[in-house]
């Protein structure tokens, strides 16, 4: 496919990113993921196709707006709860979205000024992307950054994220792949000559549970590091600690236990501690909400699981 015409459907472009790699970063949000982790803060990235979001707390009220009340064709747009301004003691009315009509026509979208009813999926060229990302080499020239792409799981735009790879390093970018593992080798070996970091989830290593948590099980996904690997790839492993399906002990032994399988290419460990900040986020979807929803791991508890790596050898990090 002409690359002018490749596009890739982004929920998110993060600049100045420093979380996601070494240096200054544009992170990459692509849309879709093959994994239905419970603790998921990012339910907007699991869907391939533009979402409606719809954000409460930027709707003005049908009083003074309601556009949206009329530009809905199917009527899954009504007046909802009243709310009490946060500026003086006046009400209005927020709208709400009855999911079941919505089509995702988005002609609420366009009339709606303050922005409260938004799509979440945007697609973007292949040009249209590097426009963005060239913008910053002073940034990543100067602190060791570059292109991180990301998801859901960009492996499964595997074109787009490729060709991506490919201009980004044609002009000295620094790029970086944060990926699930649980992709076809077909479609992740071609990125490896072109990926100077992989991000890489482990999250469980007992593949039963794995898939009756996640959705999928890990034999691919452990596998996929091994070749990368053997293929010279490097890592970043990130566990992300789960209060009680992954935190304890036993888990780290067998987290460790493999990663120094990946000898040399493993450059350091990162442990991400779970957190609920993205909880909000299913209610812009109109979904119920995280299956998971628990107080982050202490403090102690991360120091531990931190130490424990350490002691078998492992350059960790907490982020």
């Amino acid at each position: 496919m002409d690359d002018k015409k490749l596009t890739g459907k982004f929920y998110d472009i993060q600049g100045f990113s420093v979380h996601d790699g070494p240096g200054i970063r544009n992170t990459l949000f692509l849309k879709g993921c093959p994994l239905r982790c419970p603790w998921c803060h990012s339910p907007e990235s699991q869907e391939f196709r533009t979402e409606l979001n719809y954000m409460e707390m930027k709707c003005v009220g049908a009083e003074k707006c309601g556009k949206c009340l009329r530009a809905c064709p199917e009527g899954a747009i009504s007046r909802g709860a009243v709310k009490k301004s946060l500026t003086d003691d006046s009400e209005y009315t927020v709208i709400k979205v009855d999911r079941s009509k919505c089509t995702e026509c988005f002609k609420c979208t366009e009339v709606c000024s303050p922005k409260a009813l938004y799509k979440c999926g945007t697609d973007y060229t292949v040009d249209e992307i590097m426009d963005k990302v060239r913008k910053d080499i002073p940034f990543y020239r100067r602190s060791g950054g570059g292109v991180t792409i990301s998801g859901g799981e960009c492996l499964w735009q595997p074109q787009f994220t490729l060709e991506v790879l490919k201009r980004c390093k044609a002009e000295g970018i620094h790029t970086a792949v944060d990926t699930t593992g649980y992709v076809d080798w077909k479609f992740l070996e071609p990125v490896i000559p072109y990926t100077d970091l992989f991000l890489y989830d482990l999250k469980k290593m007992d593949s039963g549970l794995h898939k009756r948590v996640i959705g999928v099980p890990n034999e691919l996904i452990l596998e996929n590091a091994k070749k990368i690997a053997a293929a010279g790839g490097k890592f970043q492993i990130r566990i992300p600690v789960i209060p009680v399906f992954n935190d304890t002990v036993r888990d780290f032994e067998a987290f460790g236990k493999f990663i120094l399988e990946l000898g040399d290419s493993v450059e350091i460990v990162q442990l991400l501690p779970y957190h609920n900040l993205g909880t909000v986020k299913w209610e812009r979807l109109g979904r119920a909400g995280p299956v998971l929803e628990a107080a982050p791991p202490s403090d102690e508890l991360m120091q531990a699981r931190k130490k424990q790596l350490e002691d078998m050898g492992l350059k960790v990090m907490i982020h």
